[in-house]
């Protein structure tokens, strides 16, 4: 057997420093795929984790007659990547949907609109202290993440899931009191 063989075999048995050995080895290459995939090195860094984690979770499903350890993992890296830029798309849409909720002040507004709005700050209020401060860093003072994670003093992952978390407690509300972005009615404000 050469090495990654003998590799792969002490990582099924639940070696755990094969699973070490393995990033020392391959975790290189699994950067690379996710930073060319993604084009961000702080997501990539995240995915990179992400991959090696699952590789230790489904160490069982590793199969030597498929493929090489390394085609494995990047083929893990390869759809946590996806994963993450679906996830990324998903929080734009709903960015942009909260945005688009924000009327410039010489815009007249909508009733309907102005009940957008007051139920959005409503929520808002209701969300954990973090989760609503790098909301409103976001949205308010239109900071990028990294810059929320320099003014907050935060890690950088932990901005970027406290707005998902956040983002994700909004829209399950809103779900929950009306439908989507712009389908209430003038009429009366249900109870939160």
């Amino acid at each position: 057997m050469d090495r990654d063989d003998q590799l792969a075999e002490r990582l099924r048995s639940g070696d755990e420093k094969a699973l070490r050995l393995a990033y020392d080895r391959h975790g290189a290459a699994v950067l690379y795929l996710a930073q060319r995939l993604l084009g961000n090195r702080a997501d990539a860094e995240d995915v990179t984790q992400l991959t090696f984690v699952a590789a230790w979770a489904g160490r069982d499903s590793f199969d030597p007659q498929r493929g090489t350890i390394l085609g494995w993992l990047l083929g893990i890296a390869r759809r946590k990547a996806i994963d993450r830029m679906r996830s990324a798309a998903r929080d734009d849409r709903l960015v942009e949907t909260v945005r688009s909720q924000v009327a410039p002040a010489e815009e007249a507004e909508r009733p309907e609109r102005v009940v957008d709005r007051l139920v959005v700050a409503d929520e808002l209020g209701r969300l954990p202290e973090e989760q609503r401060r790098t909301l409103e860093l976001a949205f308010f003072d239109d900071l990028t993440h990294p810059q929320i994670a320099a003014v907050t003093g935060l890690p950088l992952g932990t901005v970027k899931s406290h707005i998902r978390r956040g983002l994700a407690n909004l829209r399950r509300r809103w779900e929950v009191d009306g439908g989507t972005f712009g389908s209430r009615s003038a009429g009366p404000l249900r109870a939160l």
